[in-house]
């Protein structure tokens, strides 16, 4: 038996409990988790915004130890660290085909198996997103792991999987921005710090961050940012007055509130580029007329796990990280064990802080 935290129904409130996960079968792998991080993607799984089914036990970002591989894994061996990769590409679908695997038609197949069962009562619990990372321990198909990069502790590793994959990737894949530019962030959580560190790296010349809460200009400015906006009405009116008037040359969302993906895109420039990383509920309706799409000229585009390639990418992060250009404890403000989750939950939805990392 191991303890995970369970969401047992939509909205309902998580319960850390027991559960039993058989031996990893024929092209599984069984992980003893290292640290998981607290992703706002956990917190649209458990109100419903993104639908998976439940019960379920959530979590998947994170990192750890490979306890016990099953027959057909050869990538990976007992006592090897690694990376969770919670939308593993099929390789065979219209997207894979093309290149673009963070699109994968297959990728969350793995949400509707049995993945454990309750130690209570016996009762069949599904993976969430995949890999079921709040747990001791995780049973996952061999997709789902990736070699942990050589130097990048395994607590750090365990953000990899989503925040940085995700902030790095909306600025260098979707945004591709170009060193001199100027880019806004929208949120100062875990991926929105990521995404700063992103554009620090592109060698932005203004890195703008904007977020709701005053108390995160110090976080945002640890990871790159060069002005700091609190969140308003006059946002998009602020971030042009940094930039000559003109408005930046990209802006990331990393909320996924209507509202703000419009002040994104008018914070940009004509012919600006706004990537939204942010997922919102489908009553989140986002309008713009015929003629303001002509006269600006601006590009609204969606992205999808920093339309990365995590086999490709991770050994491009852990570059960045042993070089010192990214910084994964920047990212951390606060490390809990697993009874800690509910009130991470609860920090995410007042706006506090930015990513909070289960350690076990």
């Amino acid at each position: 038996m191991v303890r995970a935290a369970v969401l047992p129904a939509v909205s309902a409130p998580l319960e850390i409990t027991g559960i039993e996960l058989p031996e990893p079968g024929p092209g599984q792998v069984r992980v003893a988790l290292a640290a998981a991080g607290v992703c706002h993607s956990d917190l649209s799984l458990s109100n419903g915004t993104m639908r998976v089914p439940v019960p379920a036990v959530l979590g998947h970002e994170g990192a750890g130890t490979v306890v016990a591989v099953g027959e057909g894994v050869g990538h990976v061996a007992p006592g090897d660290g690694v990376v969770l990769n919670w939308a593993p590409s099929c390789g065979s679908c219209h997207a894979c085909v093309l290149g673009e695997v963070w699109l994968c038609a297959n990728a969350l197949n793995g949400a509707g198996a049995v993945h454990a069962r309750r130690a209570d009562d016996g009762s069949e619990l599904h993976p969430g997103l995949n890999v079921a990372a709040f747990a001791e321990e995780t049973v996952v198909p061999a997709g789902c792991v990736l070699p942990v990069p050589d130097g990048i502790p395994l607590t750090d590793a365990a953000l990899l999987g989503c925040a940085v994959l995700t902030g790095y990737g909306a600025v260098h894949h979707s945004a591709k921005l170009r060193e001199g530019e100027t880019v806004a962030v929208f949120g100062a959580g875990g991926v929105g710090l990521a995404a700063l560190q992103a554009a620090r790296v592109a060698g932005a010349s203004r890195i703008v961050a904007v977020d709701v809460s005053p108390q995160k200009e110090e976080l945002a400015r640890r990871a790159g940012a060069t002005d700091y906006v609190v969140a308003s009405e006059n946002t998009a009116r602020e971030i042009r007055a940094l930039t000559g008037k003109q408005g930046v040359d990209a802006a990331i969302e990393c909320v996924g509130r209507a509202a703000t993906i419009r002040t994104a895109w008018e914070s940009t420039r004509r012919g600006g580029r706004t990537t939204v990383v942010g997922i919102g509920g489908k009553d989140q309706q986002v309008t713009f007329n015929a003629l303001e799409l002509f006269h600006w000229g601006r590009t609204l585009s969606g992205c999808v796990y920093g339309n990365s390639d995590p086999a490709r990418d991770l050994p491009v992060l852990a570059a960045h990280v042993r070089e010192g250009r990214l910084d994964l404890s920047a990212l951390v403000t606060e490390r809990i064990t697993l009874d800690g989750i509910p009130a991470a939950f609860d920090n995410m939805i007042a706006g506090k802080g930015g990513r909070a990392l289960v350690v076990f």
